[in-house]
C-alpha cells in the first residue's frame, strides 16, 4: 500500500523582498536545470515515502554511494507499512555498508510512529515533519517541497554554498548568523509552485557547477548575475588588460 499523504491547510509564510537580481537567477538557474538536471531514481517517483527512505540515506552521504542502496531498500521494504513491521536488526542489516547507523535507526523508529500513530499517513507540513525522529530542516524541507509540493526551502551544503556566493554573503561560514541569514535567503527566493524544481536545481548547480574546492565558473549558468563569479571576472579582465598594456609599452 502506498503511503497516503496527510489533507491538512499549508501555513502561510511571510515572503521576504528579494534581493537585486534575484529574478534574473532564478530564470537561469531554472532554465540550466531543465536542461541538465542530474536523472536520479528518486526523483519524481511520486511516493512520500520513497522520497523520504532517499533523503534519510542521503544525509551526510555522497549520492554515488546512495544509488546502490536505494533501490534494493526499497525492494526489501516497498512501503512504509513493511518498514515499520520489520525487526530492527533486519532494518540496520538492509543498510548495512552505508554507515551513519543512527539514520537507519530514525526512519525505522519514523515509519513506526507514523504507522501506529499518524494512521499510516506522512505528515507533510515542514513544521510536522521536524517531529519524526531524525528529520532536520534539510530534510523536512526536501521532503515537504519534493513530495507534497509546499513551498519551503531545502538548504543542504551544495544550496548553501551557491547563494553564499551568487549573492555574497559574509561572515563565517556554519555560523548562526549567517546560517539564518542563507535560509532566510533561500525562504524568499522559492518560486510558488516550483519548489521542487528549485530545491533540486539548488543542488545540482552545487554538485555540479559551483563545487566547493573548484568551481567551474565559465560555465556557470548564473555567472552573470552572481557576485563571486562576476567579481572573479571583471579580476580576470583588468589582468589581461593590464598585461596587454605592459606589452605594449616595451
Amino acid at each position: 500500500m502506498r503511503i497516503l499523504a496527510a489533507s491538512r491547510p499549508r501555513p502561510k509564510h511571510p515572503r521576504s523582498v528579494l534581493p537585486p537580481g534575484a529574478t534574473r537567477f532564478r530564470r537561469r538557474l531554472l532554465a540550466w536545470f531543465g536542461r541538465h538536471q542530474r536523472h536520479l531514481p528518486w526523483r519524481g517517483v511520486g511516493d512520500p515515502y520513497a522520497v523520504l527512505v532517499s533523503e534519510m540515506m542521503l544525509q551526510q552521504t555522497q549520492v554515488t554511494r546512495v544509488l546502490d542502496f536505494y533501490p534494493r531498500f526499497l525492494a526489501r521494504y516497498p512501503t512504509l507499512e513493511d518498514l515499520a513491521a520489520a525487526p530492527a536488526d533486519a532494518v540496520r542489516e538492509a543498510w548495512d555498508g552505508l554507515g551513519y547507523y543512527a539514520r537507519a535507526r530514525n526512519l525505522h523508529a519514523a515509519a513506526r510512529h507514523v504507522v501506529h500513530g499518524l494512521g499510516g499517513r506522512l505528515p507533510e507540513t515542514h513544521e510536522e515533519l521536524r517531529q519524526l525522529p531524525g528529520i532536520g530542516r534539510y530534510t523536512a524541507g526536501a521532503v515537504a517541497s519534493l513530495a507534497f509540493g509546499a513551498d519551503v526551502p531545502a538548504v543542504d551544503t551544495n544550496a548553501a554554498r551557491v547563494l553564499g556566493r551568487v549573492f555574497g554573503l559574509r561572515g563565517r561560514r556554519k555560523s548562526a548568523r549567517r546560517e539564518r541569514r542563507v535560509w532566510a535567503l533561500a525562504a524568499a527566493l522559492v518560486p510558488r509552485g516550483r519548489s521542487a524544481d528549485w530545491n533540486q536545481a539548488l543542488m545540482d548547480l552545487g554538485a555540479t557547477i559551483c563545487t566547493a574546492r573548484v568551481p567551474r565558473c565559465p560555465v556557470c549558468p548564473v555567472r552573470a548575475c552572481c557576485a563571486t563569479g562576476s567579481a572573479g571576472s571583471r579580476a580576470s579582465d583588468a589582468r589581461r588588460a593590464s598585461a596587454g598594456a605592459a606589452g605594449r609599452s616595451r
